[in-house]
């Protein structure tokens, strides 16, 4: 069906009949962005509302919010976003730290805090991201999951407001949005930081240099050099005079960043070949950055701001991992690269690419972007480069012997990858587990790898004696792995959503930590404790409901509708595809594995009660008539979600036995 027209019922892509279905009332604990009123369906009525159904962890959730912008922008008179909280870990509830995302993000339209997922679970919403449309009646007209659905929402806002104004039931004026106040100081929310080698810092009478840092500033989108008080501002990079976002090359704060996160030194045998000191992963502009610290200069490395997998290039392909092989570095789109490090054993910078959860290569030299390691798909999973699947990677570091260690923040685990060449000096890659279960399994226990939990970690820093130091984010706590007992310990506790971490070395002293604590917006120092605490505060697996299930049998399917000036890809055959396992592998008897269409029968194993499903729905699209030719060189989209679902098998006829995801659902 068109998604012309608010229709009362019709059939999608998939032949799943929709029904017109009044929206439920939005309830939580508060509201923020309202100036403390609390709102209702009612208060709405008469505008377009967009719910987005997020988490403060989630990257295809920021990467949303970002979609949203100009949209919200256009139609500012008509269209009311309401971003509904539902948490996933444990520390996305607290208020607290609600508010400082909605601060650190920037975040300008109402939200509502939503910890018990009840509004969650009325609007049956099953992913982070989900989008939910409702009309000026305040009826649902559209239901979507993950990302890449802005040209479609477009033009379906179009259509209802011409619908609406048409019918009197449209109502222009401003919508209920109250700024919050903003934050002062020095950083606001630094991301990561690193050392810089003395000949950058300031001279002395002796002419040596002094030791500075440098940090992601990243709400005011710029990179800071401070002086060893870790507070004092020698440089400023990017932001312009307010904190400015943008995109731009250039020299000193006429440069322009949004919101950068990793930074990762040049090896000093390259810095002058190359012409710049310093890559910077300026996350939410998808682009890799370069920075001369001599000239001030900053320069574009990679990415073509188009955020991956939904660049043209991978809807044709149908493959999220496919890269031209003849494209150049900035031709190339990225994904929120997160941290990057440069890895003497790859020859290369690693690149945290946290938004396709894998880990990309960037040859300096030779200006070639590469996989490194990640199979695309979002979970815990151990094995070569290929097959490896990651979940976020936030934070990653080199530790001496070569190898790499990622904070995979979502499955809140710590990884480890191993390199090891043959006979024929061919190499490989290997990636193991350290820390972490899977996505949904945290918590706050020290012990070996089977019983300890973090909570989201995002940084990293290998310790004098070999052992790894993890800013475990969420717990606000420094945990120390020791990769020779194989154990998870504390070093320290009550720090605000530590991101990064930095060991210091100074003659005579022993070495400290230099802690980012991003939403105390400042970088502390702290001692390296000789003796860890051992933490039991418990495991948790998320409070996420999980979906009963009759058993035998389950009839899956993902529902799609093109939308409005686009058409399906079929070119090269269908171009709708499913991607399903599960966790315990065995959990299903049949239907595993990737094969086309959006619809399957999948049977269960009698044995197993409770699994998690891993779902993985494509489509591909191009712009152009229903009835018609793609047009030559026409852009085309790949919709992709990724649903993890925690099933429970209970043997109950009234349970279900189908179940059906919305990947893009018009009613």
């Amino acid at each position: 069906m068109s998604e012309t027209s608010n229709q009362h019922s019709g059939q999608d892509h998939t032949g799943q009949k929709t029904v017109r279905v009044r929206a439920s009332e939005l309830i939580g604990r508060s509201w923020l962005n309202t100036g403390e009123k609390n709102l209702d369906l009612q208060a709405l009525r008469g505008k377009i509302v967009i719910l987005d159904f997020w988490t403060l962890c989630c990257i295809n959730c920021l990467h949303v919010l970002d979609e949203l912008r100009p949209l919200e922008e256009e139609f500012s008179d008509v269209l009311v976003t309401v971003g509904v909280h539902s948490p996933k870990f444990e520390h996305e509830a607290d208020p607290a730290a609600l508010a400082a995302a909605v601060d650190r993000y920037d975040i300008k339209h109402p939200v509502l805090d939503d910890p018990e997922l009840t509004t969650w679970q009325a609007y049956t919403a099953r992913a982070w991201p989900t989008l939910v449309v409702i009309d000026p009646e305040g009826y649902i007209v559209a239901h979507l999951s993950g990302e890449g659905h802005v040209q479609g929402l477009t033009s379906l806002v179009r259509e209802l407001v011409a619908e609406h104004e048409a019918k009197g039931t449209l109502h222009r004026g401003d919508g209920p949005y109250v700024p919050r106040p903003k934050t002062e100081g020095t950083f606001a929310f630094p991301g990561k930081a690193i050392e810089l080698p003395t000949e950058f810092g300031p001279k002395n009478l002796f002419g040596t240099g002094a030791r500075t840092y440098l940090v992601s500033d990243t709400a005011r989108h710029r990179i800071l050099q401070v002086a060893e008080d870790l507070n004092t501002v020698l440089a400023t990079y990017g932001g312009g005079e307010g904190g400015d976002k943008g995109y731009a090359d250039g020299t000193g704060t006429t440069a322009r960043f949004n919101e950068p996160q990793g930074l990762a030194l040049v090896p000093a045998e390259l810095r002058e070949k190359l012409g710049y000191d310093v890559l910077i992963t300026d996350t939410v502009n998808h682009r890799l950055r370069s920075l001369n610290l001599r000239t001030g200069e900053v320069r574009t490395l990679a990415g073509n701001g188009v955020q991956r997998v939904i660049d043209g290039d991978n809807a044709v392909t149908g493959n999220a991992n496919h890269i031209p092989a003849d494209a150049p570095a900035t031709a190339i789109a990225l994904s929120s690269p997160w941290d990057a490090v440069y890895s003497r054993e790859a020859g290369q910078f690693v690149i945290a690419m946290a938004g396709t959860h894998q880990l990309f290569g960037y040859d300096p030299v030779s200006e070639i972007v590469s996989i490194f390691a990640g199979a695309g798909v979002e979970g815990l999973q151990d094995g070569t480069a290929e097959d490896a699947w990651f979940a976020q990677p936030s934070g990653i570091i080199e530790a001496r012997d070569g190898s790499l260690w990622v904070a995979c923040s979502e499955t809140s685990g710590l990884r480890h990858v191993t390199f090891t060449r043959d006979e024929h000096g061919h190499q490989s890659v290997q990636v193991t587990s350290a820390v972490g279960l899977g996505l949904f399994d945290f918590g706050f226990v020290d012990g070996d790898s089977q019983t300890s939990r973090m909570q989201h970690p995002l940084g990293l820093a290998e310790l004098p004696d070999g052992s790894i130091a993890v800013a475990d984010t969420y717990n606000g706590a420094i945990r120390r792995w020791d990769p020779a007992a194989k154990e998870l310990s504390t070093l320290q506790r009550g720090l605000a959503e530590p991101a990064d971490l930095l060991v210091e070395h100074s003659p005579g002293e022993d070495p400290r930590l230099i802690i980012v604590e991003t939403n105390a917006h400042q970088l502390v120092r702290a001692a390296i404790p000789a003796q860890a605490q051992k933490v039991d505060e418990g495991a948790i697996t998320t409070a996420r409901p999980a979906t009963k299930l009759t058993g035998g049998t389950l009839e899956f399917t993902s529902r799609f509708t093109v939308p409005t000036g686009q058409k399906l890809d079929t070119r090269w055959g269908d171009p709708t595809q499913l991607k399903i396992s599960s966790t315990p592998e065995n959990f299903l008897l049949d239907g595993a594995g990737t094969s086309q269409g959006l619809s399957r029968t999948l049977v269960l194993n009698p044995e197993i009660q409770e699994a998690v499903l891993h779902i993985t729905a494509r489509a591909a699209a191009c712009d152009g008539t229903p009835d018609g030719d793609i047009p030559e060189h026409a852009a085309c989209h790949l919709y992709q979600q990724d649903w993890g679902i925690p099933v429970i098998v209970t043997g109950d006829a009234a349970d279900e036995s189908e179940l059906v995801l919305d990947l893009r659902g018009i009613n």
